[in-house]
């Protein structure tokens, strides 16, 4: 029974044109892909690349075996051999910390292509069969903080907000949560700051960390504290729905990550963004379809249509949309730049200069070129404390 169960799956699967699976693809003669997921659809972080994995290997007519659960140790590497011997010749893998055990796959296995999300080495080329890859989610990030300021704005201006809402000195109060004080997450968080601050300029934000990517009782409860603090809206960075949750809860404006929100959280949800993994999926596809070499670090953009702002929610400002559609025509012009540095100063002093691994300067021309794989990167650098945010570390 069991076994006719399995025949009847794999069929349903090769009418769609995708084989996915969580131990060994059936050989139907198409190329292997593999996915290395850190966890599985219950993460919005995880669900986002999973679902994107699919719709580019059902696209490319090619199969796709996804191993969900993977945690950021010698797992990671012992997964990457197993879709190696599984067939695989090309290996995704989608979190910060699984790079050095992917690495380490890819020494050992020259003859198949390893990609990896948010990487920091990809771009040195110093392991031939390892890439790199990312998008420039900060101006993701950037729009809908346009959103939450545009909704401050219209809270204001009716008088919706509440005087925990407001500092002493009239800043209105926002809360922000993260999973670890990574340069990806600083990054985030300042550019929705930014993004929030340029419709309202009478803002604070304060940024607690839950120091986990996935864990929905610390995200709530982080939410939570914020909100008691006297946060006016909540956004995130980490993976699960325990802050948009908590705001539903408590009627608090959020705006969301990974994912359009509205179906859980119908009455709260403003925005959201996520990185929209299918281009890159195909290209690096497309490359190894073609015996054709992967770039070493690759960033997709608002142009790519990798960066990508979901359906506003039904509480959202009104106005909104159009706001976003001339601020993100902003941005593809490059008349508008996310870290303009004429925005935001440090200890009351503007940011002439910055550089990366000693001597790479990526302040140029009036604005930090975050994730710029020309001067540095595609995984975020920004790691500027500015003014305005308050981020409560471990110690704090």
């Amino acid at each position: 029974m069991k076994k006719f169960l399995a025949l009847c799956l794999t069929a349903v699967l090769a009418v769609a044109g995708i084989g996915v699976l969580s131990g060994c693809a059936e050989d139907d003669g198409k190329m292997k892909v593999g996915l290395i997921a850190l966890h599985d659809e219950n993460s919005t972080y995880d669900k986002n690349f999973i679902q994107a994995f699919k719709e580019a290997c059902g696209n490319k007519d090619v199969t796709a075996v996804i191993k969900t659960d993977i945690p950021e140790t010698d797992r990671c590497y012992q997964a990457a051999c197993d879709l190696v011997d599984e067939g695989c010749d090309v290996i995704f893998a989608n979190s910060f910390s699984h790079e050095e055990f992917v690495v380490r796959a890819a020494k050992e296995y020259p003859d198949v292509q390893f990609c990896h999300a948010t990487g920091v080495t990809g771009h040195t080329g110093e392991q031939k069969n390892f890439h790199n890859a990312f998008a420039s989610i900060y101006e993701g990030r950037y729009l809908v903080g346009v959103a939450a300021g545009m909704k401050l704005a219209e809270m204001d201006k009716n008088k919706e907000l509440k005087a925990s809402n407001y500092d002493a000195e009239g800043n209105i109060k926002i809360g922000y949560v993260g999973a670890h004080p990574y340069a990806e997450v600083i990054s985030g968080y300042t550019a929705f700051y930014l993004g929030a601050k340029s419709v309202v300029s009478n803002l604070v934000m304060d940024v607690r960390f839950t120091g986990s990517w996935n864990d929905q009782t610390k995200e709530m409860e982080t939410a939570k504290t914020l909100i008691s603090e006297g946060a006016a809206l909540i956004s995130q960075h980490a993976d699960s729905l325990g802050a948009p949750s908590a705001c539903e809860e408590l009627e608090v404006p959020n705006v969301a990550y990974n994912g359009n929100t509205s179906s859980t959280c119908p009455e709260t949800y403003l925005a959201a963004t996520r990185v929209n993994w299918v281009p890159y999926f195909e290209y690096m596809i497309d490359c190894a379809l073609k015996g054709e070499e992967i770039d070493y670090d690759w960033c997709g953009t608002l142009e790519t249509e990798s960066v990508v702002v979901e359906e506003l929610g039904k509480n959202a400002a009104e106005g909104t949309a159009e706001k976003l559609a001339e601020v993100t025509a902003k941005l593809k012009s490059g008349e508008l730049h996310v870290f303009d540095c004429d925005t935001f100063t440090v200890n009351g002093k503007k940011v002439e200069s910055y550089k990366v691994e000693g001597d790479i300067e990526v302040v140029k021309d009036g604005y930090f070129h975050e994730s710029d794989i020309s001067l540095y990167r595609s995984a975020p650098y920004f790691t500027i404390e500015i003014d305005g945010i308050t981020a409560y570390k471990d110690k704090d």
